[in-house]
C-alpha cells in the first residue's frame, strides 16, 4: 500500500491481503454474539464475511439494513454473515440496536441476526487488507467470500463513498455454488437459469471428442471448440 503525505512523495508500507483460492486468515475475535473462531466455527458452511468504515454512518447504515433484509436469503443459500468495523461490541450494539427503528426503500425495522466483530485493535482488519489508502482507522468496504472448507474463493473492495450492490453478492455465492456443484464455468452478466459454460478440452483427442458429443444437441451452443454453451438445468 502506498502511504502519501503533503509533499506527494509516498513510501511503500508492507500490506497483508488475503487470496483467492488460499485458506483465509485465521482469527478470534469478540463479536455482538461472543467470542468466534474464524473460519473453523464455520466449516462446513460458505461465509460471507464483510467490513464497513465505522458505526452509526449513513452508508453503512443502509447497508446493515439491507444485509438484515436478506439474512434469510443468505441463510436458504447455506451462507452466513459475519459483519465487522474497527468499533467496540458496546458501539456495535448500540447502533444495530437502533437500526431496527428505522425503514428505507421497502425494509421495514430490521433487526441484525448476525455477528459484529470487535476490531478496535485493527487485528483483523490488518490480515485481510482492510485498511487502505482511504484512511488509517476506517476499514474499507471489503466483503470476502469463504467456502465450506475455509477457502477464499472471491473478494470484492470497495470505497467509503461507494455502497455495495447486494444483487451482486448473491449472485457471487450462487455462481459459486453452481460451478462448484457443476464444474462449469459462468459467463459475463450469468444469472441463474442462463447458459453456463462448459470447461474446455485440453486434448486435441478432446477437441475432436467435444465436436462430435455436442453436434446436433439443443442443450448446446459452440460457437468454437474452446467455447461451448449448455442450457441450465
Amino acid at each position: 500500500m502506498e502511504n502519501y503525505d503533503d509533499k506527494n512523495t509516498y513510501e511503500e508500507v508492507e500490506q497483508v491481503f488475503p487470496l483467492i483460492g488460499r485458506p483465509a486468515p485465521k482469527f478470534t475475535a469478540n463479536t455482538t454474539h461472543g467470542v468466534i473462531n474464524f473460519p473453523d466455527d464455520y466449516k462446513g458452511k460458505w461465509v460471507i464475511l464483510f467490513s464497513h468504515p465505522a458505526d452509526f454512518t449513513p452508508v453503512c447504515t443502509t447497508e446493515f439494513m439491507t444485509f438484515a433484509s436478506m439474512h434469510e436469503e443468505f441463510q436458504a443459500l447455506d451462507t452466513e454473515l459475519v459483519g465487522l468495523s474497527i468499533d467496540s461490541v458496546h458501539a456495535h450494539l448500540g447502533w444495530v440496536t437502533a437500526i431496527k427503528n428505522y425503514s428505507w426503500n421497502g425494509i421495514e425495522h430490521p433487526e441484525v441476526k448476525f455477528p459484529v466483530i470487535d476490531d478496535v485493535k485493527m487485528e483483523v482488519a490488518n490480515k485481510y487488507g482492510m485498511l487502505q489508502g482511504e484512511s488509517d482507522t476506517a476499514a474499507v468496504r471489503a466483503v470476502f467470500f469463504v467456502d465450506p472448507e475455509g477457502i477464499m474463493r472471491t473478494i470484492l473492495y470497495y470505497p467509503a463513498s461507494l455502497g455495495r450492490n447486494f444483487n451482486e453478492i448473491k449472485r457471487i455465492i450462487i455462481g459459486l455454488q453452481k460451478s462448484d456443484a457443476e464444474e462449469v464455468a459462468l459467463p459475463a452478466n450469468w444469472h441463474p437459469g442462463d447458459d453456463v459454460i462448459v470447461p474446455p478440452p485440453a486434448t486435441t483427442d478432446g477437441i475432436a471428442k467435444r465436436v462430435e458429443e455436442v453436434k446436433g444437441k439443443d442443450e448446446y451452443d459452440q460457437l468454437d471448440w474452446y467455447l461451448t454453451f449448455k442450457k441450465d438445468k
